[in-house]
């Protein structure tokens, strides 16, 4: 703290100088550190700055980033379970034409021409199915092929925050294979498409005047039943990847929340107060002024007493 005290009249002192000059130091080394933060924002530059303070938002930085690379694989989970959704939703319109279409077959007012007619047109169908099946895809990726399973890391904690999105349809769907894990299988070419044993929409390209396959009085009733576990099944799995996509939506919400919450707290520690800088700025430009006043006042008091040997 500097104190009045003067050197009278002895030689090489002269306190009064080096107290002004002191404060003229001082006064620039604060107008320094305004402008600093002023022209950077951050009331903590270095560590330096408040050492405790730096440690705390550093971490929460951190921390945010974390946060913001969980926000982004919630985005991307959320992709893949929408495009999935839509694929399955008209994989379920298209399986439902083909279930009208065998419906119709069962009529005994029909006669061959008109039931290969109609498996033909649902084979027609099916390709469509494979189509969509095939062009399904996110990242490179097919979604419904059988082949897709990925973790997304949805959260800060990734021991307790990963998502695995992957659905058995290899079986028939039940509450006890219905749940994270496995595959999605509605290849077209398969014998058990939608998780139904023995069930191979590509069997409708065989039906001829010779054999009516799976359109024959003896089989269509297993037919219709299989094509009706199988939309079930479709249904269901459009049905697990809803709630999957309800508990992304309220991750992401939460995540977005947690972020606004944490740029706060660092803003509060980091960032400057304007009003407050620019103020003390003000103020030490003021002591600045004045210390110069007094240092020029200071440096003439010897020539004063150089009056005493004239």
């Amino acid at each position: 703290m500097p104190s009045a005290i003067s050197g009278g009249t002895r030689i090489r002192t002269n306190t009064p100088s080096e107290s002004a000059f002191n404060a003229l130091q001082a006064a620039n080394s604060n107008i320094a550190l305004r402008q600093l933060r002023l022209s950077t924002g951050k009331r903590i530059n270095s560590a330096q700055d408040d050492v405790a303070g730096y440690i705390t938002s550093r971490g929460l930085a951190a921390r945010n980033g974390a946060l913001r690379s969980a926000l982004n694989a919630v985005g991307d989970a959320s992709n893949v379970t929408s495009i999935a959704q839509d694929g399955l939703d008209n994989i379920n319109a298209l399986l439902t034409q083909i279930k009208d279409a065998a419906a119709t077959a069962a009529s005994g007012a029909l006669g061959t021409d008109e039931k290969i007619a109609l498996a033909k047109a649902a084979f027609r169908l099916t390709n469509q199915i494979q189509t969509i099946v095939d062009s399904t895809v996110f990242g490179g990726r097919q979604l419904l092929d059988g082949g897709f399973s990925g973790d997304f890391v949805i959260g800060f904690n990734a021991t307790n925050s990963l998502l695995t999105i992957s659905v058995d349809l290899t079986t028939a769907v039940s509450s006890s294979n219905f749940n994270i894990g496995g595959n999605f299988l509605l290849s077209t070419t398969g014998q058990n498409f939608a998780g139904v044993t023995g069930l191979s929409l590509a069997s409708l390209d065989s039906i001829s005047s010779s054999s009516l396959g799976i359109f024959s009085n003896s089989s269509i009733s297993s037919t219709l039943t299989s094509l009706s576990e199988a939309l079930n099944n479709v249904n269901k799995v459009a049905s697990y990847l809803g709630g999957v996509s309800v508990r992304l939506t309220s991750q992401s919400d939460a995540l977005k929340s947690q972020i606004t919450n944490y740029n706060a707290a660092i803003s509060r520690i980091e960032d400057a107060d304007v009003a407050l800088e620019q103020l003390e700025l003000i103020k030490s430009q003021f002591l600045q002024q004045t210390s110069l006043t007094s240092l020029a006042q200071s440096n003439q008091n010897p020539q004063n007493f150089l009056q005493l040997l004239r």
